[in-house]
């Protein structure tokens, strides 16, 4: 699904669906302790939106084209892990993040410039 507040999409593990009732509760009693507005439906709509994709053998998965134009996914594509989920992103899109991704930025840079050299390696021993 996409992430509510950056250009990227968020995967997790099935593991993690009970986790999500529970989310949507606290939530919940937090709007109403604070006296703010829940809207149950449209948050659960949100929480439960994703789509299962099954992985073959080798850990590769194909997504589906309404993803890739959710998340601005073109030709490359970055995974950052950590915690209950892990991000995907198109690397242009990363490269916009503040200093807060340096880590993430410079990792996918790293990895962008080993596959242009590997592509060109590769091109050249043809």
């Amino acid at each position: 699904m996409k992430h509510p507040s950056w250009n990227c999409l968020v995967g997790f593990g099935l593991s993690r669906k009970p986790e999500l009732e529970a989310q949507l509760d606290r939530e919940e009693e937090l709007a109403v302790r604070l006296g703010k507005e829940f809207d149950r439906d449209t948050r659960s709509s949100q929480l439960f939106g994703f789509i299962e994709m099954p992985f073959d053998d080798s850990g590769r998965f194909v997504m589906p084209d309404h993803l890739r134009t959710l998340g601005n996914i073109d030709d490359g594509l970055y995974f950052q892990g950590g915690g209950r989920f892990f991000t995907l992103w198109n690397p242009e899109e990363l490269a916009q993040m503040g200093d807060d991704w340096a880590g993430a930025k410079a990792a996918c840079e790293s990895f962008l410039s080993d596959a242009k050299d590997k592509g060109a390696a590769k091109g050249a021993s043809k």
